[in-house]
């Protein structure tokens, strides 16, 4: 048996387009429509982020969608192999910007991918990787026609029934050596043939020969507003909602003084927090727990103690912060949990209005608020009185819309 070619692959992704057929104009273009709380964009991306064989992924795009293209990009899977260009008037022009962009790649093979077509799997671009690996010049995912075809004339009238024998409806991505088909598509381009439907079309004019591998007929292609719908009630009713929990802790020094900030509130107390902001280690702690539901780094990062104008800020701003990010990244917050660890002053009198102050800036309700006290039984920093430390959670629902 011969051995496997060792190939590496590069990805065009589609998504140029404008969409007439899906709808209303002011919804946008229907790669960038909502399904499942995202755009229809992130679903194909994070299939290909996660096929291990995908070395750089080209999303050719509208000039006019930059903005729709960075929203998507944010929420979709962490992906530095993301490159993007600049798509023209037909798909066969944005195939062939995309493919240009991959020619300092160092790829051996590329597949060409509908954006529009986010049912994808693993185990179809497996197949097709198989088929490359084992020599062919191209590979079409296609599903036999089931249906009976009939012929019409002008008038509406059947004029024959086709033969289905031997028929197949073609997929994506469809999957090539990368210089023959970068030939071929810049050969189609000089001779000024325009009008090939897919890529496997340009292939066999240019004389490669492709060898089909089994589609999916879950891979299907959103095109009409129905279709949109459609998918939108399958990722909702299968897909795991995108629940995701973040920790927080932070500890300030105790000094003399005559109150310090918890949760937003002051409290009189014969000793003050240290810090370069007003030292609320509960707003702080909850801060961090915030920001690490979406990978954004701690409140050193965005609120550097070195910086002189955040001496003696109230920790509300860092909090409110925060919880912006939380929302840019198409989070939800759902829970906040603070834990204070001190000996003194008591908590308990204070909880209901802290409670109150972090619903507010987080902008939830009460009941997902939680403030909790404990001593630490006189042992260690804060039985001594020496500082106060906080631990806290908080729980957010990214891309499902929840409330």
């Amino acid at each position: 048996m011969a051995a496997k070619e060792q190939i590496s692959c590069g990805i065009v992704i589609v998504a140029a387009g404008r969409g007439e057929r899906a709808g209303s104009p002011k919804d946008g273009p229907k790669q960038y429509r909502a399904i499942g709380g995202r755009p229809v964009l992130c679903a194909t991306l994070d299939i290909f982020t996660l096929w291990a064989k995908a070395t750089r992924i080209v999303v050719v795009i509208h000039p006019d969608d930059a903005a729709l293209f960075e929203n998507a990009l944010r929420l979709s899977l962490p992906n530095d192999t993301i490159v993007v260009t600049h798509g023209h008037a037909t798909r066969q022009q944005s195939v062939l910007a995309g493919l240009r962009k991959l020619g300092d790649a160092g790829i051996s093979h590329v597949l060409i991918h509908d954006a529009v077509r986010p049912f994808i799997d693993a185990d179809m671009l497996d197949r097709i990787a198989d088929e490359l690996q084992s020599g062919a010049e191209a590979v079409l995912p296609a599903v036999a026609v089931a249906d009976t075809l009939k012929r019409g004339d002008a008038g509406g009238h059947v004029t024959e029934t086709v033969s289905r024998a031997g028929l197949y409806g073609a997929q994506t991505p469809q999957a090539f050596r990368f210089q023959p088909i970068l030939a071929a598509h810049t050969a189609a381009e000089s001779t000024g043939r325009a009008d090939f439907t897919d890529d496997a079309a340009i292939a066999e004019w240019a004389g490669l020969p492709v060898r089909l591998v089994a589609g999916s007929p879950d891979n299907m292609k959103l095109t009409t507003q129905r279709d949109i719908a459609m998918a939108d009630e399958k990722l909702n009713r299968t897909a795991l909602p995108d629940v995701r929990t973040g920790n927080g802790y932070d500890v300030h020094q105790l000094v003399a003084g005559d109150g310090v900030t918890l949760c937003g509130v002051f409290i009189p107390h014969d000793q003050s927090l240290l810090g370069h902001s007003d030292a609320d280690v509960a707003l702080h702690a909850l801060t961090d727990a915030l920001l690490a539901t979406c990978g954004a780094g701690d409140i050193g990062d965005h609120f550097p103690p070195s910086d002189p104008q955040w001496k003696g800020a109230p920790s509300h701003i860092f909090l409110e912060h925060a919880a912006g990010i939380v929302r840019d990244h198409g989070g939800t917050i759902m829970n906040a949990d603070i834990t204070l660890i001190a000996e003194a002053p008591k908590i308990g009198p204070h909880r209901l209005t802290m409670r109150e102050t972090i619903a507010n800036i987080l902008g939830i309700t009460l009941d997902r608020c939680s403030v909790k006290a404990t001593t630490n039984e006189t042992i260690g920093f804060v039985g001594r009185r020496e500082g106060i430390a906080a631990i806290a959670t908080a729980t957010v629902v990214f891309g499902r819309g929840a409330a």
